[in-house]
């Protein structure tokens, strides 16, 4: 029987893991290990998996080292054959360990599942989020084969051997965002095939459920794909999308000389904003504050800066 160990990167996580870990617990797959790394307890983390009633290994660090650490910590503990990557905020179906691990059955590749996002509902997820997932899977399940490293991210796995043969997580990535991708594009960078798996999309707790959390994501993720251009050179992700026309020019303009601090403001205006005009306008708004966030975010980040 092939043994599965799900890895599960945790800061904060007090309120999500009892549900996750219920989840995990109903696996139909009859050999799971689970691995929760809690990268600094701020929270009584430490606590909810000690009272835990299914077993859990725990690593737990002492102060926070990143996501990077905390997912290398988790994969050196794991002693199972399938390595599966699973954030905190996730509730798999019962199937989904059994999915993960059917798909190594044959040659080495690398898995991902999609996530199932779950709004309250708001004038952000009526506006924008629930639309734009749609138009993300869509998107994520015609891409071509050779660009589907894209996608790596809290829900993937690989085999032992894989794990073994791409290495750790680089720790160029502290903030948020691309140290999957990066993990992702070295999979691609050693032939080994990336593949989507339907059956393995998981229900998802923690989008982004504003425009001011979806704009900081953007401007962060845009600044992190500067150090994945240090690593692997600018030609590896392809172009930056910096829209052309009116609407590019709109983009840009907002986006010109906006720090974090900036990008917050206009977000939390757009918020308010949402609540009042027409969907479609709210569509509009929310999308400029995004796409202008991910360049100003890229265009902040300096090439020349040193990694961290």
């Amino acid at each position: 029987m092939t043994r599965a160990s799900v890895i599960v990167p945790s800061r904060g996580g007090a309120q999500r893991l009892p549900r996750l870990l219920a989840a995990l617990g109903a696996q139909t797959h009859p050999d799971v290990e689970i691995i929760v790394v809690v990268d600094g307890d701020i929270d009584g983390s430490e606590t909810v998996l000690e009272r835990s009633p299914i077993t859990v290994r725990r690593v737990v660090f002492t102060e926070n080292k990143g996501r990077s650490a905390a997912l290398n910590a988790g994969f050196a503990a794991a002693t199972g054959d399938v390595l599966i990557r699973c954030d905190d905020d996730l509730e798999p179906a019962p199937e989904w360990v059994a999915a993960h691990v059917a798909a190594h059955a044959g040659e080495s590749v690398g898995v991902i599942g999609l996530y199932r996002n779950v709004y309250p509902d708001s004038p952000y997820a009526r506006a924008y989020g629930r639309k734009a997932d749609l138009l993300f899977a869509e998107e994520a399940y015609a891409t071509p084969a050779e660009r589907t490293w894209r996608y790596w991210a809290g829900n993937a796995s690989v085999t032992r051997e894989t794990f073994a043969l791409i290495g750790p997580y680089s720790s160029a990535y502290r903030s948020y965002g691309w140290e999957d991708v990066d993990w992702g594009y070295r999979l691609h960078a050693a032939s080994v095939p990336v593949r989507m798996l339907p059956s393995a999309e998981s229900i998802h707790h923690s989008p982004s459920v504003s425009a001011a959390i979806r704009s900081r994501r953007a401007y962060l993720s845009g600044s992190a794909r500067r150090t994945f251009e240090r690593l692997h050179g600018v030609d590896a992700a392809g172009p930056l999308n910096r829209p052309g026309g009116v609407w590019g020019g709109a983009v840009r303009a907002l986006a010109w000389r906006a720090d974090e601090a900036r990008v917050q403001r206009v977000a939390s205006f757009v918020d308010r904003l949402i609540a009042v005009v027409p969907r479609p306008v709210g569509e509009k708004l929310v999308a400029l504050t995004v796409e202008s966030a991910a360049i100003a975010g890229y265009d902040r980040n300096e090439p020349s800066r040193s990694l961290v």
